[in-house]
């Protein structure tokens, strides 16, 4: 049985579908969040954490610092010490998004924080750019 490319390329296009991906593909997970007594717990840190593939304690200072609060990383969650709106706490990870994970050159997620020296630096791996990154923290 003979084909010819024509044929082999209508086949080929019937198989695909219509639609490959819905959306971006860096989507960052809601944080789950619920208030029990004065605490603010956040269910889902773990997985928030990995989505951005950065470290745990780095965003836990990160979201103390800027919300102004205590709080205890368990294993998955994090527990805050008193209430603390949900509004605030996902602007909170969404700036740490923008500052510790996203690149300020292409805009995609895929980098890495690296220390040069003093000077903590991300390295994005779609473009090759290198900045410095503000250490507040």
């Amino acid at each position: 049985m003979s084909y010819d490319y024509d044929s082999l390329l209508k086949r080929a296009r019937e198989k695909i579908p219509e639609r490959t991906s819905e959306g971006e593909r860096f989507q960052l997970p809601e944080a789950s969040i619920i208030h029990e007594g004065r605490t603010t717990i956040i269910r889902n840190f773990a997985e928030i954490a990995a989505a951005m593939r950065r470290d745990k304690a780095h965003l836990l200072k990160f979201l103390l610092k800027e919300l102004g609060t205590s709080g205890d990383m368990d294993d998955t969650r994090v527990i805050f010490q008193g209430v603390v709106p949900e509004r605030q706490i996902n602007e909170k990870i969404k700036v740490y998004l923008e500052r510790y994970v996203l690149c300020g050159v292409c805009g995609r997620p895929d980098t890495e924080l690296v220390k040069e020296g003093r000077i903590t630096m991300l390295r994005c791996h779609a473009c090759g750019a290198i900045l410095p990154v503000k250490t507040e923290i």
